[in-house]
């Protein structure tokens, strides 16, 4: 509710608003660019947030403090001063670096690996994800626009004081689920806590002293240097598995086949990450949200994705082991492809949508039901799939380094959304037209690599384990 809430906010807070409610006046570029650069961290600190919970703090207590951390950044956003706004998201990218992963693997933990039940309490987890989201849209949204931005921001927070007194008062029933560090010397693991102290504190010092207006940065400049940051550590990083790490040439297939879906993950991501962004401002400034007498808030129309998850999850799912009975499941490069010819699509959409607000606005809502309906599909399609090939296909001994760059590759995804979508609205209707056309070709010339190359690498379990 808080993560997803909020986010539905961001942008139309950071430009001009909506009517009856100014925001801060920002430019479509500076806020698309502070929105991706957001979402990017909060995927990017994912990485240290799992290195805390497995060597220091264990994933019981790395989820509560996130979890208090995300809720001190909604109350410091829900302040009404400037000053404090990049304050708040720094403190919710933080939390939610410490949560997000740690959380899945909490879930994990409460179930052997034969244990029949895992599925359905991952299955149960999903879902109460994309319940919270539509809430955070719902609630948040409303709040946010028709009552004040920061009323909407405290909302999120009050949603997560809700969840940290539940997890403290259920907590017991996770008995040893993730309550423990690795083992370790306590020398090591007292030297490991003065390293990680001094880089909380260097980084707080970083973020104030930006704030009391010591120094400052132009958003697109860090989002493109923070982009070209994500790019360099990850080839880098699969560089040194294909090369340096000792692997079998089993074990290399499958990181070049993994490294192929990174790259259409963080393509997919970048345009699925549009629906916060350049989507949030087309559905304002072009968008007829009336109903009767009722006029809906801009960021409920983010309620349509996490609903179509709900009901359609089901469906895919039973999809895959439908066609695997008949021998027909595709693998996973070509279910890549088909997620991101879904993407495609959603855009083909938005082209005509485009092409019809420039002749007569507002268009109906109608456009943007296809178009997150297809960009579901999408998703269903593409994320459930990638998560699984990283953890059934990733050497076993970087396991948990190969699924923190899975997170990377919704970071990097994310920088470039906010890229894309300041690119995309700078000039209002004439620029949405050829960064959108430009989406379409990327998302489908890369389908058609991966569907040409999935002839010639597929993941391999090894036999003999």
């Amino acid at each position: 509710m808080s993560y997803y809430g909020m986010r539905g906010l961001l942008v139309l807070y950071m430009t001009i608003g909506v009517t009856g409610n100014p925001g801060l006046g920002w430019s479509n570029i500076e806020a698309n660019a502070i929105y991706g650069i957001y979402a990017g961290m909060v995927y990017f600190l994912a990485l240290p947030g799992g290195w805390l919970a497995d060597n220091l703090l264990g994933y019981q207590k790395t989820v509560l403090y996130g979890a208090l951390i995300i809720m001190l950044g909604h109350f410091t956003l829900a302040i009404p001063l400037e000053q404090t706004f990049i304050l708040g998201l720094a403190f919710v990218a933080i939390g939610t670096g410490l949560l997000k992963p740690n959380i899945s693997s909490i879930v994990g933990q409460l179930y052997s690996a034969q244990d029949e039940r895992r599925d359905s309490g991952f299955t149960l987890f999903y879902m109460s994800i994309n319940i919270g989201s539509m809430l955070g849209f719902a609630i948040c949204g409303y709040l946010g626009e028709r009552i004040g931005w920061h009323w909407g921001f405290g909302a999120a927070g009050v949603g997560m004081l809700l969840g940290v007194l539940q997890f403290i008062y259920f907590r017991s029933n996770l008995g040893d689920a993730g309550l423990y560090p690795n083992d370790m010397s306590e020398d090591k693991r007292n030297s490991l806590k003065m390293w990680t102290m001094l880089s909380i504190v260097f980084f707080f010092l970083i973020v104030i002293t930006g704030i009391l207006g010591f120094w400052s940065i132009d958003p697109v400049f860090f989002a493109e240097r923070f982009r070209d940051f994500l790019v360099a550590v990850s080839f880098i990083y699969f560089g040194y598995l294909f090369f340096f790490a000792g692997l079998t040439s089993f074990e290399k297939k499958n990181v070049l086949m993994l490294l192929l879906l990174f790259i259409g993950a963080a393509a997919f991501w970048s345009g699925f990450d549009q629906s916060a962004g350049s989507l949030s401002i087309f559905t304002r400034d072009y968008v007829d949200l009336s109903f009767g007498s009722f006029q809906a808030p801009v960021s409920w129309t983010q309620f349509l994705n996490p609903l179509f998850v709900v009901m359609f999850a089901p469906f895919f799912a039973y999809l895959w082991i439908f066609l695997g009975k008949m021998n027909l499941n595709p693998n996973t490069p070509i279910k890549f492809a088909i997620g991101l010819i879904f993407m495609g699509l959603g855009f083909i959409v938005m082209l005509y949508a485009v092409d019809y607000a420039m002749v007569s606005a507002p268009v109906g809502v109608q456009w943007l039901l296809v178009t997150y309906l297809l960009h579901t599909f999408g998703e269903l399609a593409l994320s459930p799939v990638g998560l699984s090939a990283f953890s059934r296909y990733s050497p076993k001994k970087y396991l948990g380094q190969m699924m923190g760059l899975w997170f990377l590759a919704s970071s990097l995804g994310g920088v470039l959304a906010g890229l894309f979508g300041g690119e995309a609205t700078e000039s209002g209707l004439s620029s949405m037209t050829p960064i959108f056309s430009e989406l379409i070709y990327y998302y489908l010339i890369l389908a058609a690599i991966l569907i040409g190359l999935s002839f010639f690498i597929k993941g391999k379990v090894n036999s003999s384990e």
